[in-house]
């Protein structure tokens, strides 16, 4: 079958283009150039990954024509799908990619240190070229050549603490190398004048710090205190280290997004314990007590609010009330839980009261508000709508909540808002005193702080 019915032949589903897949592969360079046209075409009826695999499996003869495809991209889809082709080529040699490193083009230098860091381990051989990535002018090309020296492991280590000891390096490779050594190994991976400098620069933008709004993802809980010596103890914390609220909160966030199975105690490692704020003392993440409770219970579901229940009824006990919040980025779920002397008086979470319903009493600080699972509008508000409209969606929406009064919804930031501390609400206007910390979790006195860098 000629090479234009083969292309034609590619419009269908992933198994039915097998053969014409294989076949054209088969040609090799000399199809490159018209499956990259169909690759590029974003109004062709075949599927991009289905052009984007043939290119793949040619490997070699397909680099170059795919770096320049990258850099004349006219469009955000078509450099994303050429990239993700140029990173991923079945190649004998991953050093085909190493002239790419000094491409003109970002987009082609990014692609490059991707197909290095899919190597592993194995592209301790590329570190010379690596380490001038790590100061590129671009800063998604430095964040990508930090990844992969993590990918490499702790086999880069010697070469960054080099770098870092050599001022010709230059001021931004340096800043990268460091950035790279945190990343493999944490703290751990620093020497002493790195941590030392890092203690300076801490201590700096410390006493000039101004509250700033968190990014809300994971649970926090909140405690009536300035004592932060009794919440460390509450929370059997140890080694606690002053950190800024920025770094705080990077700390918080990287952890609960930190996928990285081959460091399974990463999320309950640390936790971070702001200063007091508004007199509040907020704690964000999971202990290695709470934590582990809930991995070894057979229901996670059945099992959260019952550990949430008992560490809010303990702290209240102390403090005399207690709260925990949650809040996801990536989905609807909110959800908390409030202690007083000793007892729960409301756990709320959307994502049972979805299902089973609330029925518990509402507390006094969700009054005026709608729950997340409640709907407050009439069936038919939006009949005569096209819901794929969403201008003219919203002006519905807006429309209807106007004449029917309708409440706002609350999520968890907003009834920390009236109990306590929202902590994506953090201001000027907030009163701060003492210092946050990191501070580790019996996990972490076992495994030290996670893989990851910070920013101060």
């Amino acid at each position: 079958m000629d090479m234009e019915l083969l292309i034609e032949s590619l419009s269908g589903s992933w198994e039915r283009t097998r053969s014409a897949r294989d076949a054209l592969v088969g040609q090799g360079a000399a199809v490159v150039g018209a499956v990259l046209d169909v690759l590029c075409d974003e109004q062709s009826p075949v599927e991009w990954t289905v052009s984007a695999d043939v290119l793949c499996r040619i490997g070699e003869p397909a680099l170059l024509p795919l770096a320049h495809a990258v850099a004349a991209a006219d469009s955000p889809e078509i450099a994303r799908r050429v990239g993700w082709a140029l990173g991923r080529l079945e190649v004998d040699d991953p050093a085909v990619y190493a002239p790419l490193l000094n491409h003109a083009h970002p987009r082609v230098r990014s692609g490059a240190l991707f197909a290095l860091q899919s190597r592993g381990e194995a592209a301790v051989r590329f570190i010379d070229r690596l380490i001038p990535s790590l100061g590129d002018p671009e800063p998604e090309v430095r964040q990508r050549a930090v990844r992969a020296f993590k990918a490499i492991g702790t086999a880069g280590v010697p070469d960054l603490q080099r770098v870092r000891r050599l001022p010709a390096s230059g001021p931004r490779v340096r800043a990268g190398a460091l950035e790279a050594l945190a990343t493999i190994a944490g703290p751990a991976g620093l020497d002493s004048k790195d941590r030392d400098a890092w203690r300076r620069l801490t201590e700096i933008k410390l006493s000039a710090e101004v509250p700033d709004g968190m990014h809300l993802c994971g649970s926090w809980y909140a405690v009536p205190t300035t004592d932060q010596d009794a919440v460390l103890e509450a929370f059997d914390l140890d080694s606690p280290q002053p950190v800024t609220l920025r770094t705080g909160a990077a700390a918080w966030n990287h952890d609960h997004h930190d996928w990285d199975r081959t460091h399974p105690h990463a999320a309950c490692s640390r936790v971070f314990v702001s200063p007091a704020l508004d007199g509040w003392t907020l704690v964000f993440g999971d202990s290695s007590r709470d934590t582990h409770r809930i991995e070894d219970a057979d229901d996670r579901d059945e099992a959260l609010p019952l550990v949430v229940g008992q560490r809010c009824t303990d702290l209240s006990r102390r403090f005399g009330s207690a709260q925990w919040y949650g809040m996801s980025c990536g989905d609807g779920w909110t959800a908390w839980c409030i202690a007083e002397d000793g007892e729960v008086v409301r756990h709320y979470d959307a994502e049972d009261a979805e299902e089973n319903g609330d029925d518990g009493p509402s507390h006094p600080a969700e009054a005026g508000y709608l729950l997340p699972h409640e709907d407050g509008f009439p069936d038919d508000a939006f009949d005569d709508v096209d819901t794929s409209d969403s201008d003219a969606f919203t002006t519905r929406y807006h429309q209807v909540k106007e004449e029917l009064e309708i409440p706002d919804t609350c999520y968890a930031d907003d009834i920390a808002a009236r109990l306590s501390v929202d902590p994506g609400a953090l201001g000027p206007h907030t009163r701060t005193s003492g210092r946050g910390v990191l501070a580790l979790t019996a996990c972490g006195r076992e495994h030290g702080h996670p893989a990851g860098a910070l920013p101060v």
